[in-house]
């Protein structure tokens, strides 16, 4: 069982940054690849990022690319999402999930996951 709380949302203006962060208990974090996703009201959720287990390996969508890093600490059981240059196509609510240990490459989409976060709402005004 894996319990994932996402934290760093917020309001903030196009061309700011928000980090974005997920914490996880249980003691298969380390082994488990992670994803950020997003839906935006009215639309399907969508993959922003995801991470192999050692964090060796990331994956960015080709609509946040150059913008978004996605990055994790297993010693503090914590994946985190950088977002620069932020658009108001933006906003969503984001989410972080866990996938099991045996998921292929690049893990991009939402039926690869297992475990889900609440999300964290971000908006950006323009």
């Amino acid at each position: 069982q894996v319990q994932l709380v996402e934290s760093g949302g917020g309001l903030v203006q196009a061309g700011g940054s928000l980090r974005l962060s997920c914490a996880a208990s249980g003691r298969t974090f380390s082994t488990s690849p992670m994803g950020w996703f997003r839906q935006a009201p009215g639309k399907e959720r969508e993959s922003v990022a995801t991470i192999t287990s050692s964090g060796a390996k990331t994956y960015v969508a080709d609509s946040v690319k150059g913008r978004v890093a996605i990055s994790r600490d297993n010693a503090k059981n914590t994946v985190y999402l950088q977002m620069n240059s932020l658009k108001a196509e933006d906003t969503a609510v984001y989410y972080c999930a866990a996938a099991p240990r045996s998921s292929m490459w690049p893990f991009a989409s939402a039926n690869t996951y297992s475990y889900w976060g609440q999300g964290t709402q971000v908006t950006v005004s323009s």
